[in-house]
């Protein structure tokens, strides 16, 4: 996609990383194997940012096959940063966004209708956060919801973006990282139903526990938050009509059946 970016890693495993990736996009990590998840490369990264100047960050999943754009009930693969860049556009207009985000693919359904945004939500996976907010990543599970909780709580808006999505693998489908260490499931232990039990922990008042699918959920009650208004900076003018960002659909041409693609 030609998006500049950096991949954040512990050292110890800087030899299998700089053997597919440019290394200078390659950040080393000052410290490793701390039992955390990935809270504290979260704050990590989170200080680095403010440490280059930068008024945000985006922090993404390292199991996101491709990202997207649903256009007239379509879903389509896209092959720049231009969604990003709508976004960053779309964000830069308000006061008090402090987390936006693309919907998950399996969530913008062709058959259904959605809005191109959804305001006062959770934000996962695919995050561009305000480095301002007085927060910082916390817990061992559930970060991304917990985060968005605790900005909302506080009156700040989230915007989860319909418009644009992101392909994700689904958690614990994906060995390494954390799978293994926090969200393994044995006759000893479950990962889903801790999970849910964090959250429920930090959050009773809108957390509760539900069982589907055959496996334990926790379940948020996001209606209090509906009330969270945007505030438009002063100086801006958002202009009339549709800005496709020069967007343009281009028919994929098939691939030969060894490549996996198509």
């Amino acid at each position: 996609m030609n998006v500049p970016y950096h991949i954040v890693i512990e050292p110890q495993e800087y030899d299998n990383y700089v053997a597919a990736i440019n290394p200078d996009k390659i950040l080393v990590l000052p410290f490793f194997n701390l039992g955390q998840g990935s809270i504290p490369v979260r704050n990590w990264v989170w200080e680095h940012s403010i440490g280059i100047g930068a008024k945000r960050h985006w922090i993404l999943d390292d199991n996101i096959n491709h990202f997207g754009r649903l256009y007239r009930n379509k879903r389509y693969r896209v092959a720049s940063g231009t969604t990003f860049v709508a976004i960053e556009n779309f964000v830069n207009r308000y006061e008090n966004i402090a987390l936006s985000g693309m919907q998950y693919r399996g969530f913008t359904e062709e058959r259904a209708k959605h809005n191109p945004v959804i305001l006062n939500t959770r934000i996962y996976s695919c995050i561009l956060i305000l480095n301002s907010i007085p927060y910082r990543w916390r817990g061992r599970y559930n970060e991304d919801t917990d985060l968005s909780l605790r900005v909302l709580k506080d009156g700040w808006c989230t915007a989860l973006f319909y418009a644009f999505f992101a392909d994700k693998v689904s958690t614990m489908t994906v060995s390494g990282g954390n799978t293994d260490e926090l969200y393994r499931q044995d006759d000893q232990f479950d990962g889903r139903l801790e999970m849910a039990k964090s959250l429920q922990r930090q959050h009773p008042d809108v957390v509760k526990i539900t069982r589907k699918w055959g496996r334990w959920q926790h379940q948020v009650d996001y209606r209090p938050f509906k009330a969270n208004r945007l505030i438009k900076k002063e100086d801006v003018v958002i202009p009339e009509g549709v800005d496709n960002y020069g967007m343009v659909l281009v028919k994929k041409q098939p691939q030969s059946p060894s490549t996996g693609d198509g």
